[in-house]
């Protein structure tokens, strides 16, 4: 009985939303920014995929590999002394890439004035801008070369990646490798 009790108090505890604020935290700990947090299930086995990075850094250049491993192994060691996903589970961790996931209100409000490619309900998937965070559940943005302004609800606004101005990049990356060959 003891066991069944463990099980469904785990469950709880360990909901989604639950689970989220205590991976977020314990990679805060790890000294990295939870970017995006991905749980499913796959024949009988949890996969969960984690994206992360140096918080504060620019999109594409902030987490290594060598972070990736070592997150990984303290996640792993974390998550199997607190049995919240079970024995048998999948770990994956990554960086964002350069056209990073915006999921948390801290992102969304980091990101204010940068495009986004957005999935939002009566618009399908489209670019927008940042404009704005009204409060702690919405955002504003600006759909379109009409400059059409809405605010989403948060929650809402689903898919949400920035959207990277390759030209201005390889603008960036040809200014930086000429600096690094003389």
């Amino acid at each position: 009985m003891n066991a069944a009790k463990n099980a469904a108090k785990n469950a709880m505890e360990y909901a989604p939303e639950n689970l989220t604020n205590a991976v977020d935290r314990r990679v805060a700990e790890l000294g990295f920014e939870l970017v995006d947090i991905r749980r499913r299930d796959l024949r009988g086995r949890t996969v969960l995929q984690i994206r992360i990075d140096v918080e504060g850094s620019a999109p594409g250049s902030g987490v290594t590999a060598d972070d990736c491993a070592n997150v990984s192994r303290e996640l792993e060691a974390w998550l199997d002394g607190s049995q919240m996903l079970g024995a048998r589970y999948v770990l994956e961790v990554s960086s964002p890439g350069i056209e990073r996931p915006i999921r948390f209100l801290r992102h969304w409000e980091r990101f204010v004035g940068q495009k986004v490619r957005v999935r939002v309900p009566g618009r399908g998937r489209e670019i927008a801008t940042i404009v704005r965070i009204p409060d702690q559940s919405t955002v504003m943005l600006r759909f379109g070369t009409n400059g059409e302004e809405q605010i989403v609800p948060l929650k809402e606004a689903k898919d949400a990646t920035l959207v990277v101005d390759w030209s201005t990049l390889d603008r960036s990356l040809a200014r930086k490798a000429s600096k690094e060959s003389q």
